[in-house]
């Protein structure tokens, strides 16, 4: 783990940015890789994506489409257990992202003139999911419940087959739990290609979201335009501030738990307590050796692991500000007088007890969260990335003969006569 040890004055934004750098994977290959697989997608359609799915995940599909047979299959596979836990946490996202819908308004600001906002669900959306060596049912619950409880009235998921063309039982019990209406074997770059262009057997969507590979990242960003999407999310990180009051062996299995994430994830401690953090350090070291992802995790902790120590705790959080870390854990003592201080942070979790991992899985605020330092100025997934939002103005005859005048000014210094043609022509025809 990397120490460095704050100067008086602080680092700047600058500082911050080189210290915690973790390069994108945006190699001029993948990029070319990807280029190639929209353009035949967009080109072949299914036959592609046959193709495709056929070289990068070893099985020939004659259809794409999970059958309603396969998910009843799935939900038997997962068990009454896990399938209580999977509603539980979707009533918990659920009820959480229900706050967050806004209804369509309009009033009266002057007289004669009403305004107002209109908001609209998107009518079709993608929710990429992620296959290979682990299922994330999480990110399924996580990615689709939002567009659910905005409206969107066709939600349909993305995930790759394995070699036998079956999907994990897992995912598709959640996206069945999550409201899907419908789960497509197709993953990779062809996925997003698939999602965004559509084929003979896919209508295509409006909007991407989810996390991928570097490859789905490259896909979702060449395809931003056709469709929109949610972020181009990096790998995870997490930000403790702690001091002497916190438990240094808990601050410790905190930060491994984001580390075994991936290789390029980050963890970050900021502490006044230099002894404090030794502690952790050591802590840090000890418990990576009994994980089973240790090589993940050791990466990670080799790589992108930094200790901040600060003259006090003001400077702790200004430090924290600049990171503008994913997940963000105060674990001084009443963490609560910290928030206001706070700007910059996808997720904010409060105390020794709320423990990142209670996010990742049932609380209820989402985790898809902006990483890599995006927390400054994009937020989690939410309700509001599933809508639209209209303006609706009206001004009758009187309000209309108010400002017209001023409104030809304006056309005239912009030199867009028609402009005030369209209003001249009202006021005096």
């Amino acid at each position: 783990m990397e120490w460095i040890t704050v100067p008086e004055q602080g680092l700047t934004l600058r500082d911050i940015r080189r210290i915690t750098k973790r390069n994108q994977s945006e190699s001029a290959e993948i990029r070319k890789s990807v280029e190639d697989i929209l353009q035949a997608v967009q080109e072949q359609g299914d036959t592609a994506v046959r193709e495709l799915t056929e070289r990068f995940d070893g099985v020939h599909l004659d259809s794409f489409l999970v059958t309603q047979a396969e998910i009843d299959k799935a939900v038997e596979q997962v068990g009454a257990d896990f399938m209580a836990v999977l509603e539980e946490t979707a009533g918990n996202i659920r009820t959480y992202h229900q706050r967050q819908v806004e209804k369509t308004w309009i009033d009266t600001f002057r007289p004669g003139v009403r305004l107002g906002a209109k908001f609209t669900p998107i009518q079709r959306v993608g929710v990429y999911v992620p296959g290979g060596t682990a299922a994330y049912p999480s990110t399924v619950l996580m990615d689709t419940i939002p567009a659910h409880v905005a409206g969107v009235p066709s939600i349909a998921v993305f995930t790759p087959p394995a070699k036998d063309g079956s999907v994990n039982p897992y995912i598709l019990a959640a996206a069945h739990v999550a409201g899907a209406t419908e789960i497509y074997k197709v993953g990779g770059a062809q996925g997003i290609a698939a999602a965004a262009f559509g084929t003979e057997s896919i209508p295509p969507v409006f909007k991407i979201v989810g996390p991928g590979n570097a490859y789905v990242a490259m896909a979702k960003r060449l395809v931003f335009g056709t469709v929109g999407i949610d972020m181009i999310a990096g790998p995870s990180e997490v930000g403790v501030l702690a001091d002497g009051s916190a438990n240094p062996v808990w601050v410790a299995a905190d930060l491994l738990a984001q580390a075994e994430h991936d290789r390029r994830a980050a963890v970050f401690l900021v502490t006044p307590d230099a002894a404090f953090a030794k502690k952790v350090e050591g802590e840090v070291k000890r418990q990576l050796e009994e994980l089973p992802r240790k090589e993940i995790a050791g990466a990670s902790i080799e790589n992108y692991a930094k200790i901040f120590v600060t003259k006090d705790h003001k400077q702790a959080v200004e430090i924290m500000n600049l990171i503008a870390p994913e997940h963000l854990e105060i674990e001084f003592e009443q963490p609560e007088q910290y928030v206001p201080q706070i700007v910059n942070a996808g997720a904010i979790f409060l105390g020794t007890y709320t423990t990142e991992p209670i996010g990742d899985y049932i609380a209820g605020p989402n985790h898809t969260l902006p990483t890599m330092g995006t927390a400054a100025f994009s937020s989690p997934l939410g309700v509001y990335d599933f809508v639209k939002r209209s303006s609706l103005l009206q001004y009758n005859k009187e309000a209309f003969e108010n400002v017209a005048e001023k409104v030809i000014q304006f056309a005239n210094v912009e030199g867009l006569q028609a402009h005030g043609l369209a209003v001249r022509r009202r006021l005096h025809e």
